[in-house]
């Protein structure tokens, strides 16, 4: 049964020698630089030539016949299991794979660094959208309807973008809604209007565009466009979405795209 060590190749047999180790699909393809799909498809190859349903099993099986102790492995991985059938196969092999497996492999430093400070990137633009009421609603969203203007609301939208404008950083802040505040402090919105707004330059003109009330709860928003030109943007469309607290028109959020 054994001879020949089941025709398995050598790449199949480095794989499970790395199982042994206490590796899964997922890192095996990390140590070895291949796709998670190669990696279970030598390991598929290898359970049917040797008629076993586990992947640890046949490490196992390979260990014994090859002279080596027994060990009691570690509990199969999600990861070592075959992914759908349909998946496609990688693209390309790499000839030179370690024979005798490597320790679990590790992220850099400089890849944590990395992701963390892209996450802190995304999370300072994602404050200059909040909320994004005027974007394309999903179909199971309310849909903003269009109606005549109301001259307060693109008044108190205009009066407030000029606050932006001339670089008033708390008095923006303070024209704001209570749940905008709750979420952003007045220096996370100072900080991040100086990165988003303050490189497009002065506003050389702003028009209105439209006003559609989005039936959002508590009890809606307004949400206002005006068609901007910017000293270092041509043409820009800012939206402005108001909410009525405390007697006045607050704003909720504010995007420029």
């Amino acid at each position: 049964m054994t001879e020949g060590f089941w025709a398995l190749t050598e790449k199949e047999k480095q794989t499970l020698r790395l199982i042994v180790r206490g590796h899964d699909a997922k890192s095996i393809a990390r140590t070895v630089g291949l796709s998670v799909y190669t990696i279970n498809e030598r390991l598929r190859d290898a359970r049917r030539k040797m008629a076993v349903s586990s992947s640890r099993e046949a490490a196992r099986l390979l260990l014994e016949a090859e002279g080596g102790d027994p060990v009691i492995l570690p509990p199969e991985y999600v990861g070592d299991r075959q992914i759908g059938a349909d998946v496609p196969k990688a693209l390309k092999d790499q000839e030179d794979v370690p024979t005798g497996g490597a320790g679990r492999a590790t992220r850099p430093f400089w890849i944590i660094i990395g992701v963390c400070l892209m996450t802190l990137a995304l999370g300072l633009l994602a404050l200059t959208a909040l909320p994004q009421l005027a974007s394309t609603p999903p179909s199971s969203a309310p849909i903003a309807s269009s109606a005549a203007p109301i001259p307060e609301v693109v008044d108190a939208a205009r009066r407030w973008l000029m606050l932006v404008d001339d670089g008033r950083w708390d008095e923006s802040y303070r024209g704001t809604t209570a749940s905008f505040r709750k979420m952003n402090t007045a220096q996370v919105w100072a900080n991040t209007s100086e990165k988003a707004r303050v490189p497009l330059g002065a506003a050389l003109s702003r028009t209105f565009v439209s006003q559609e009330n989005l039936p959002a709860p508590p009890y809606g928003y307004e949400v206002v466009k005006f068609r901007t030109r910017f000293a270092n943007k041509a043409e820009a469309i800012e939206t402005v979405s108001l909410d009525r607290e405390d007697g006045g028109w607050r704003v909720a959020g504010v995007t420029i795209e």
